[in-house]
């Protein structure tokens, strides 16, 4: 039997279109002479379709287009994810399942057991959790079928210790099928890789790993799906941040060969793996960076994509995160969809706005000054009655973001642009950023990259070229809202920075086990309270394009009015 792997990208609620595209994937799986085409999880509707499950009228059509799928596929088996409606009244009212198509009907129905309640999922708020396990029987050959979660633990936890596969392996698959809507984060090809591993090396037989690619919002998909076989070998990876497929003869994958045992290691979670390496080469690691930029490229091209919306605007400062953001959004939307205006102030230095000029003109792009002084002296006016002869402090700097805020905005909002923030992970991290002045925007592009990752990024920018200028990346970053700042100021050296930062959200360790680490102590609980408040800032922004394991946003849920620091 020959298996085909589609790899495709999804919009979340867009039937006709999701269904057009998995047509495409059935016919190009016909051609290549599949007799099954395996498509990801919850394809049907796009991957997460979060409270749109609670309308009666989403699943009708869900159901209305898995039976077009199913009269598409004719004679050809197709493996499709899609919400199925639970008949009993105990329970939830929906399973996230999995369906065998063949011959125009529904020839299997498979839920999945394992509801992710962690970071950005929250499948507990919808679905209930599979109760019967059994294989599926195609063309006389056995398939253990599973979705995404299912397969994301061996039963080594106490807590899942009758995992999916230990109810299907009793009746004896000949290979392992897996459904999945995995996002991406700077690890999780190797913790993917490690699970998918684990399984064909502990119940010796192949997997086909199906994994949809594509950004929803702030969650990207980054594919690379897998096939091992029966020996616990890699037989291929499908492409990454990219549309793939490929066909697969379940009769190789299921060839044992002699050899030496393969040496696994098996990884749970993406903590694990950044636990295993000095963190600063961990978050700037080449390989990492590359993932990252080839990420944030694919979300804005389908934020923008997706949401119907064509051009991008944001404030060229002539610093690095801006430079580095203007990049992306050039290289993701074409330098005719983007647009930049420089803002600057009397504290802008000569170089900031030739280093962005110079910058636009390298990418091509319109760009546009509009000197914000006029602006901030009528500000300023406005409120001398009020604040007197108090002296100048954050509210008059602030006072000046604000007034770009503005302006970027009513660009924005007259000619149907979505301004681009530039915020890094450091600074909203810390609070370093002004509401509704740098902190506005539709979308976060570096919200989730600590200063020493936009750093990275901005040398693998330009790792052929020089596009942005090299004096962007050699100078003292700073805000310029005062003269002579700098970010070092109100800040420790990003490079300590971000080391204590990444133990703190990403590991999740407590001031004790950080100082342990050798930081100092005093450092270290003024960073941990100066993210514990400003957790309010951070209410307010703008959706952040996810790459990390624990993005601000979604998957981080902290309380706002709380104290603590461990």
């Amino acid at each position: 039997m020959k298996i085909y792997l589609a790899q495709q990208n999804y919009h979340i609620g867009n039937f006709e279109a999701n269904v057009a595209k998995i047509k495409e994937g059935i016919d190009a799986a016909r051609a290549a002479g599949a007799h099954l085409a395996v498509f990801s999880e919850l394809c049907i509707c796009g991957y997460p379709p979060r409270d749109f499950l609670e309308f009666p009228d989403f699943i009708r059509q869900s159901y209305e287009a898995l039976q077009d799928v199913a009269d598409h596929a004719g004679d050809m088996g197709v493996l499709v994810g899609a919400p199925a409606r639970n008949p009993q009244t105990a329970g939830k009212d929906l399973f996230n399942a999995a369906f065998l198509l063949h011959n125009g009907s529904i020839e299997a129905e498979i839920h999945k057991t394992l509801l992710p309640t962690y970071d950005v999922f929250d499948e507990n708020r919808y679905f209930e959790p599979a109760f019967e396990w059994s294989c599926v029987m195609f063309k006389g050959r056995k398939i253990a079928v599973t979705i995404c979660e299912d397969i994301w633990n061996l039963g080594d936890n106490p807590t899942y210790r009758e995992t999916p596969m230990e109810h299907l392996v009793k009746e004896g698959p000949e290979v392992m099928i897996n459904l999945s809507a995995s996002p991406y984060n700077y690890a999780q090809d190797t913790v993917r890789r490690s699970i998918v591993e684990a399984h064909t090396v502990k119940y010796g037989i192949p997997m086909l790993y199906c994994n949809t690619v594509g950004s929803q919002t702030e969650i990207v998909f980054d594919g690379g799906s897998l096939v091992y076989d029966c020996n616990g070998l890699l037989v291929q990876e499908l492409a990454y941040f990219r549309e793939d497929g490929a066909l697969f003869d379940l009769d190789a994958l299921t060839r044992k060969v002699e050899g030496p045992a393969v040496a696994h290691k098996y990884y749970y979670s993406a903590i694990e793996v950044g636990r295993d390496t000095d963190t600063l080469n961990y978050l700037t690691d080449e390989k990492n960076i590359q993932e990252i930029h080839d990420a944030l490229v694919l979300g804005i091209r389908d934020y923008f994509g997706k949401m119907g919306f064509t051009t991008a605007t944001l404030g060229a400062s002539g610093g690095i995160d801006s430079a580095v953001v203007h990049a992306l959004a050039v290289e993701a939307l074409g330098k005719e969809a983007v647009h930049v205006l420089l803002l600057p102030s009397e504290y802008s230095t000569g170089h900031s706005v030739s280093d962005a000029v110079a910058l636009s003109q390298n990418l091509g792009n319109r760009y546009d000054t509009i000197a914000i002084a006029s602006v901030y002296n009528a500000l300023l006016g406005a409120l001398q009655p009020l604040f007197g002869d108090l002296p100048f402090n954050v509210a008059e700097e602030n006072l000046q973001s604000r007034a770009r805020g503005n302006i970027l905005m009513g660009l924005a909002n007259k000619f149907g642009y979505i301004l681009l923030n530039t915020s890094n992970k450091s600074e909203l991290a810390t609070g370093y950023g002004t509401l509704y002045g740098d902190m506005a925007g539709g979308l976060g592009v570096l919200g989730d990259l600590y200063k020493m990752q936009v750093y990275a990024l901005a040398r693998y920018i330009n790792r052929e070229r020089e596009i942005i200028p090299a004096h962007i990346l050699e100078k003292a970053p700073s805000a310029e809202l005062r003269p002579g700042q700098k970010d070092s100021d109100s800040l420790p050296d990003y490079a300590i920075l971000d080391r204590i930062l990444y133990q703190y959200i990403e590991l999740r360790q407590g001031p004790r086990e950080i100082i342990a680490q050798g930081f100092d102590a005093e450092l270290v609980n003024r960073t941990l309270r100066l993210v514990n408040r400003n957790e309010y800032k951070r209410a307010q922004f703008c959706p952040i394009i996810r790459v990390s394991a624990k993005a601000f946003g979604v998957g981080r849920r902290m309380p706002i009015v709380a104290k603590y620091l461990g």
